[in-house]
């Protein structure tokens, strides 16, 4: 923990203490209940050795065969990278560009940017170009989606076992080691450590006066007086990440429903077109969602329909009607259970990114099955939609700001005590 422990709940705005933390103790916000920070032992050097793990099982499973499909005495062998060109090269290029951030890209470069700020930290070394680093590991967290891509691969898998033989590589061995290190990584980091080695001028950590005009930066969670925050124009700039800092953030309500309402267009399509055309032994059948959803259950896998259909069906439409209700529920400025509410909030960035699993059995059908009119899989317009609905809606809870939840219910407490309604109380976060 930083030697000031003062802090600004990032989900209501509460400004608070939190006291020393015993070895994996949790501290949490006293409102709204979120996680404020946990006390992570010997987090640096576990972080890197698990991150060096999983820069050598990256490796290995980006150039060794993934899986191999065997039909009739024909077959094809695919890497992870298969279905994501074959995508690009049929035109479906926005499903490829996705796929290849989301089960790639992103894993790769938070393990590369890991390594690269833990390496310096662990000789005590404090490079300037560091903190920048360490912000994107943060942003590029919640698209990294490796654990829900093995998913797919279990439904592919499940889907092709009555057509034809699979057969795992040495990639997907690494792969799914490399999802158990990452995920450990993750839980091993303890980012607040991480910013409290970077130096900061005594002023900015001069503690604040009661009503002190202040503001919280939604990376490093530094609280810093509006005076002492870094000027760039008409933007202030934290002093310790220089991430632009805001007491909301801009446009929330906007820029969310702007998301939704795309995401509600595509949702339609989605699930009413077919996502996928599979060719098989000369026959030729199309399927949407839902119909993938049946094969499972006549096929007697009826847990994994119903996991397919909660992360692909159930999962957007109720992601999309929990951002309605809290968009109007800010609007209209209820105090009604905030603190559920914010609940509400976590759920829908939780769950988001698991409705991904139909567009990796896809990439993975695509990769796997080139026999021409013996065997093919091609992406149709169903998938594109789908794809766009769960970014939408990714891109929705991260543009909404919970804590305008509690802004309507502090800013009735600060008038029924007296003062101009429009004022914020102190602990609000500027």
């Amino acid at each position: 923990m930083p030697q000031d422990s003062l802090t600004e709940c990032l989900e209501c705005g509460l400004l608070q203490r939190i006291p020393p933390l015993p070895a994996a103790g949790t501290a949490q916000c006293a409102r709204c209940g979120s996680v404020l920070h946990r006390n992570r032992p010997n987090s640096l050097n576990r972080t890197l050795a698990l991150t060096i793990a999983g820069v050598v099982l990256f490796i290995v499973a980006n150039t060794f065969p993934f899986l191999s499909f065997e039909m009739q005495g024909r077959g094809t062998q695919t890497t992870l990278m298969t279905g994501v060109i074959d995508l690009y090269q049929a035109g479906d290029w926005p499903i490829a560009a996705v796929v290849l951030f989301t089960s790639i890209l992103a894993p790769g470069l938070q393990l590369a940017l890991l390594v690269t700020v833990l390496i310096p930290l662990s000789v005590n070394r404090m490079p300037p170009w560091l903190p920048p680093l360490f912000r994107w590991v943060r942003t590029l967290t919640p698209w990294g989606m490796m654990d829900v891509f093995m998913l797919g691969i279990l439904v592919s898998v499940v889907k092709l076992s009555e057509m034809a033989t699979i057969v795992p590589g040495t990639s997907l061995f690494a792969f799914a080691v490399l999802i158990l290190v990452l995920a450990a990584a993750q839980a091993a980091l303890d980012p607040d450590l991480v910013w409290s080695r970077v130096p900061v001028l005594p002023r900015v950590t001069r503690p604040l006066d009661p009503g002190e005009p202040h503001l919280a930066c939604d990376v490093c969670e530094l609280v810093v007086r509006r005076s002492a925050a870094l000027r760039d124009g008409d933007r202030l700039r934290c002093p310790r990440c220089t991430d632009v800092l805001h007491g909301r953030k801009p446009r929330s309500l906007q820029r969310t429903w702007a998301l939704l309402i795309a995401a509600v267009v595509c949702y339609v399509p989605a699930n009413l077109l077919p996502i996928m055309t599979v060719t098989s032994l000369g026959r030729t059948q199309s399927d949407t969602i839902l119909s993938g959803v049946v094969f499972l259950l006549t096929h007697g896998m009826w847990p994994l329909a119903i996991v397919v259909f909660v992360a692909s069906v159930f999962v957007p439409f109720l992601k999309l009607l929990i951002l309605v209700f809290l968009l109007l529920s800010v609007q209209v400025r209820s105090v009604w259970r905030p603190r559920d509410r914010t609940r509400l909030y976590r759920i829908t960035e939780a769950i988001g990114r698991w409705s991904m699993v139909d567009v990796y059995v896809v990439t993975i059908l695509v990769a796997l099955v080139r026999l021409g009119n013996l065997a093919s899989v091609q992406a149709e317009a169903g998938a594109v939609f789908f794809c766009a609905v769960v970014v939408l809606t990714m891109l929705a809870a991260m543009s909404f700001d919970p804590r305008l939840i509690w802004d309507a219910m502090e800013q009735r407490y600060v008038g029924e005590r007296g003062r101009p309604a429009g004022v914020t109380a102190a602990g609000s976060g500027g």
